[in-house]
């Protein structure tokens, strides 16, 4: 690692005005629980010159956690933990509680899960220049690219690494950001579109920060993911589904797939084929999920995942109807 400033500014004012480059340092950079930040230091990908650190600031929003909102600074493990959020948006809480290990979860929080960086082997390996790091070509397309996407949305074939953001998606969800012009982005916009920019991890400028999610309460909600073991893994794919029900029936659904794009990726042609469905309707819903790869494009290392993509959506579908709320979803 290179040697870097630390500061750690007590408000969200002090710390944005830190974080664009100014005549003292080139490459600030901001740090939460940094689990992220330190693999890329580490690796030698990032090489900032100054650390500010979000920890120490004064705001209880940062840290604030209810039925309609998380604050940015909120570890996954309060989110897993939740009680409020096990009756408002149970989806929350099982995608958070999936991620990485319970080391990690108790460290890392909510706004470093929405903005983490690829975890495509060849971005975070420094002999390879990839697109992503301004070279010529996505090396994944000749290579290795067996946990890359399915759906070819740009020209790098990455996944996007988040169990937070489809989560918020299908919950009409939204960031709270200061620094900027803007003091709310709703999550589907946050990401950019890959076949423009496939750079950037979020549309945020250097000077925006998180400060919390807002949400939809979704009690018929839940997350399935479907692991090559279920300690810590990272999902070949993910099934995320949030329901509307009139008695046994569905009357709308807002599915969305992980692991198999590089944003998020709603299936609006599994929510049309779900509206008016029973949930006792195997049949009907099976076909409905089926649907989930519709349009999709697999690399021949990533084939499988069109097998298991309609089953982690309908795990999900099927746990997102329990009405007693045993299974909410999680790893499978």
């Amino acid at each position: 690692m290179n040697p870097f400033a630390y500061t750690s500014p007590k408000t969200t004012t002090d710390a944005s005005a830190l974080a664009g480059p100014n005549g003292d340092f080139a490459l600030p950079v901001l740090k939460s629980g940094g689990m992220d930040l330190l693999d890329r230091m580490k690796e030698g990908l990032e090489q900032p010159d100054l650390i500010i650190d979000l920890t120490r600031i004064e705001d209880p929003a940062l840290d604030t956690l209810d039925a309609g909102r998380i604050g940015g600074r909120v570890t996954l493990a309060m989110v897993a933990e939740s009680e409020a959020l096990r009756k408002s948006a149970p989806i929350l809480g099982a995608a958070s509680g999936s991620a990485a290990t319970p080391q990690v979860r108790n460290v890392a929080t909510v706004a470093g899960n929405l903005l983490q960086e690829t975890r495509c082997w060849y971005w975070r390996m420094s002999q390879f220049d990839c697109l992503r790091k301004n070279g010529d070509d996505c090396p994944a397309r000749e290579g290795d690219h067996r946990f890359h996407v399915i759906f070819q949305n740009g020209p790098c074939l990455m996944v996007h690494p988040s169990n937070l953001a489809p989560a918020l998606f299908v919950l009409d969800g939204e960031v709270e950001v200061v620094g900027g012009d803007r003091t709310r982005i709703p999550i589907r916009d946050l990401y950019p579109d890959p076949a423009v920019d496939w750079r950037s991890a979020s549309v945020l400028s250097p000077t925006e920060i998180i400060t919390g999610v807002r949400f939809k309460s979704a009690p018929n909600s839940a997350f399935i993911a479907l692991k090559q073991k279920q300690s810590f893994d990272w999902p070949m794919v993910s099934g995320y589904a949030v329901l509307e029900l009139d008695g046994d029936v569905i009357t709308s659904a807002r599915t969305c797939a992980g692991a198999v794009a590089p944003r998020p990726h709603p299936l609006p042609q599994v929510d049309d084929a779900l509206a008016g469905v029973s949930i006792d309707d195997e049949v009907r819903i099976r076909a409905a999920c089926a649907r989930s790869v519709d349009g999709a494009d697999p690399l021949p290392g990533t084939a499988y995942k069109t097998t298991l993509l309609p089953v982690a959506i309908r795990r999900a579908v099927a746990a997102a109807t329990n009405p007693a709320g045993v299974d909410r979803g999680g790893d499978a």
